[in-house]
């Protein structure tokens, strides 16, 4: 399928029935990615190649939101950080930037933002355009002047203290200077190698019989993450100032001023950073770094924009995992012609038959690929998610010569194929209709609301599928669920087949069944690897009621909505209780469900079918009797409307719904689509209707946009 830079998918393209399993699919090898590139500084991929697979993600996601909530991989930033470096908890989360991968993507950023301040098209919108520098995030803590704490972006809320290292940096001051530095100031920007410097690094290691290192990022990363701090001191890393995190006081009122204060301060920051105006200056500007960068001296991917005026960029607020006020915009992704030599079959957590390329190793702009996505039974064919054809109607079979794409995403993909280099004898692919783990059916189901042929073919084994029952073990103990160290796919791998493990509550009575296992008597197992393995996982016995619910795998239910979930119940009875009720869709158990912001049928419907089903129950009961979900952390006591489900109807006049939205929820509200009992204040605009009339008639406070102001201020 070409690729589709700044559009979202046409419908024609995909389906909600033909991308589940691809996005799966997708999210797995992200996943991988993006430990192998936070964790071990060893990415197998390129950034482009990255960037083509998290694109085409987000833009599945973006045509069928309701993928989002699956696993979403758009809601996370970076990955854990590695045990060798204690711990800093950032005190502002150190956020990705959003993608865009062609100048419509850019128009569509622009256009959002104007639609979200509700500013006319004429109006000025300036931006600070800078390089995107290729490196590693670094945040510097300084307290009064004074360097004391240097950090690792990490997952974006927890990153390692790697201070005495970049000490060792000559780009990064020990100590401010200048009458303007705040009492506490957190500096963040990347650091990274020149293309000399990487160079004659790699000539000493090779002289040295030491590793070489693929490219400059990597380079630069693992010189700052050494327990040797004599060995960073000894490579020359470089560090660009860009952008800020906590501060006491803000020294500017514009992003590009505050980067003029980082210069007085005495950090290097890039002398390409300017002010641009509009679309046309922004788009000039990508094509003049584009055409420049192989003369810089040092890696750059793209090009980041931020909306200038910081007053702005408070309105604007944040997505999940990003600023809305930001976007990177990132250079052309690389193609390469190779040879498929097989199609392999995985099977997911949902019983999805999910099938990738084995390419015949090729070098895509300096990462060797051998691996790609297929997406689905139907892309395999030549056709799209409603029977249309696509790459010209073309099959792919094994033998054939193909173009990969590697652009701004996760997994490389293979684009198009080389008929006329088509072996003679290479068949038709014939899709498994057996599922290659357990051998029973695999079938694809007419989708009940749209009537269609499901694209994604499923095995019918459930629970007796040994590949969905460890795809579901896991994702219970991955990153974002109950994060479990020492447990990981192997390891889950390892105890699946020896039974020792085969459903969640099994893990935590593996340490009283261990005067039977005797775990510490196997091979590759001793005392202190068996005692750090029980207290990782006695470690979380008390979690956090977010990662609980999203450990469960529930259809739908990813971070975020499980972030959602817990926030509107508080408790996990809370949510079980209502998911109970609602089995009858006209209930007001399930008229609270579809009421809270972000919650819509299909998670509603996703939430009774899971908690009605009678293993489900079975587990829970077993697993709550180990594990205690912890309430959910209320928000800040001093806002007025903390803790208050509100909802807004009506045309609002001095701002727009979505700015309504993101203050309510910046203020610690829970911000519901319609008025029930549990409603404790309406902002209502001209022209409310039947919300303004129910919230009447239950007694429900009611106040105009003047009121709302009133209450929580006007610079909430």
């Amino acid at each position: 399928m070409p690729p589709r830079s700044a559009k979202k998918p046409a419908a024609d393209d995909v389906s909600l029935a033909g991308t589940r399993a691809e996005h799966e699919a997708l999210g797995r090898e992200i996943a991988e990615h993006d430990r192998r590139y936070y964790e071990e500084d060893a990415p197998t991929v390129s950034d482009a190649e990255y960037d083509e697979l998290r694109r085409r993600y987000e833009m599945l996601e973006e045509r069928f939101p309701e993928l989002k909530s699956a696993d979403s991989l758009t809601e996370r930033v970076g990955a854990k950080g590695s045990e060798k470096f204690a711990k800093v908890r950032h005190r502002v989360p150190m956020l990705s930037l959003a993608n865009g991968f062609g100048e419509e993507d850019v128009r569509e950023f622009v256009e959002r933002i104007r639609r979200f301040l509700n500013l006319k098209s004429d109006a000025p919108l300036v931006f600070t355009a800078e390089p995107k520098i290729d490196g590693l995030s670094l945040s510097l803590t300084y307290d009064k002047g004074r360097l004391v704490t240097a950090a690792t972006r990490g997952d974006g809320a927890e990153g390692e203290d790697v201070t005495a290292n970049a000490r060792t940096v000559s780009d990064i001051p020990k100590q401010l200077r200048g009458k303007d530095v705040p009492e506490l100031a957190e500096i963040r920007g990347e650091v990274y190698l020149s293309h000399v410097d990487f160079a004659e690094i790699n000539a000493r290691q090779a002289a040295a019989g030491e590793k070489i290192f693929a490219n400059p990022r990597n380079a630069a990363a693992g010189s700052l993450r050494q327990l040797d701090v004599s060995i960073t001191a000894a490579r020359p890393l470089r560090f660009l100032a860009y952008t800020w995190g906590e501060m006491s006081v803000l020294p500017a009122k514009t992003q590009f001023e505050m980067v003029k204060a980082f210069e007085r301060w005495g950090f290097r920051t890039s002398p390409l950073t300017r002010r641009v105006v509009g679309l046309d200056e922004m788009l000039a500007y990508h094509r003049e770094l584009e055409r420049e960068r192989a003369n810089l001296g040092y890696d750059i991917d793209g090009v980041v924009y931020k909306v200038d005026e910081l007053a702005l960029q408070q309105r604007l607020g944040f997505v999940s995992r990003s600023p809305r006020w930001a976007l990177a915009h990132k250079f052309p992704a690389q193609k390469a012609t190779t040879v498929l030599e097989d199609i392999l079959i995985y099977v997911g957590r949902t019983g999805s038959l999910n099938p990738a390329a084995k390419l015949k190793p090729v070098t895509v702009g300096g990462v060797v690929v051998q691996n790609a996505t297929l997406h689905n039974e139907d892309y395999i064919k030549g056709v799209g998610g409603n029977g249309e054809p696509i790459r010209g109607g073309v099959d792919i079979r094994i033998g054939d010569t193909v173009v990969v794409e590697r652009a701004g995403d996760v997994i490389p993909k293979v684009l198009e194929v080389v008929v006329e280099k088509r072996p003679p004898d290479a068949e038709p692919y014939v899709f498994p209709t057996i599922c290659p783990a357990c051998g029973s059916h695999a079938v694809r189901e007419v989708n009940p609301r749209s009537g269609k042929e499901d694209s994604v073919r499923r095995c019918t084994g459930g629970l007796v599928c040994p590949a969905q029952a460890r795809e579901r073990l896991k994702h219970f103990v991955s990153r974002h669920a109950f994060d479990i160290e020492g447990l990981g796919a192997q390891r889950i791998d390892e105890f699946y087949d020896e039974g020792l493990i085969r459903a969640p509550q099994d893990i935590f009575t593996l340490e009283r069944r261990n005067g039977l296992l005797r775990l510490e008597a196997r091979e590759g197992w001793g005392d202190t690897s068996v005692r750090n393995l029980f207290a990782a996982i006695n470690a979380r016995r008390s979690i956090a009621l977010p990662r609980f619910i999203h450990a469960l795998g529930i259809s739908h239910i990813g971070e975020t909505n499980a972030r959602l979930l817990a926030r509107h119940f508080g408790t996990f009875d809370g949510l079980r209780g209502t998911a109970r009720a609602a089995v009858d869709s006209n209930s007001e158990a399930y008229a609270e469900l579809t009421s809270i912001g972000g919650v819509g049928e299909v998670v509603a419907d996703a939430l009774v079918e899971f908690f009605k089903e009678a293993h489900n129950q079975e587990m829970l009961d077993a697993l709550l009797k180990e594990v205690t979900p912890e309430p959910a952390e209320q928000a800040a006591s001093d806002s007025p409307v903390a803790g208050k489900t509100v909802v807004f109807t009506g045309a609002l006049e001095q701002m727009t719904r979505d700015e309504a939205k993101a203050m309510a929820e910046r203020l610690g509200a829970k911000v519901a689509g319609s008025v029930s009992k549990k409603t404790d204040l309406v902002v209502a605009g001209p022209g409310a209707g039947s919300k303004l009339d129910r919230a009447r008639e239950a007694g429900v406070e009611v106040v105009d946009e003047d009121g709302w102001f009133a209450l929580v201020g006007r610079g909430a």
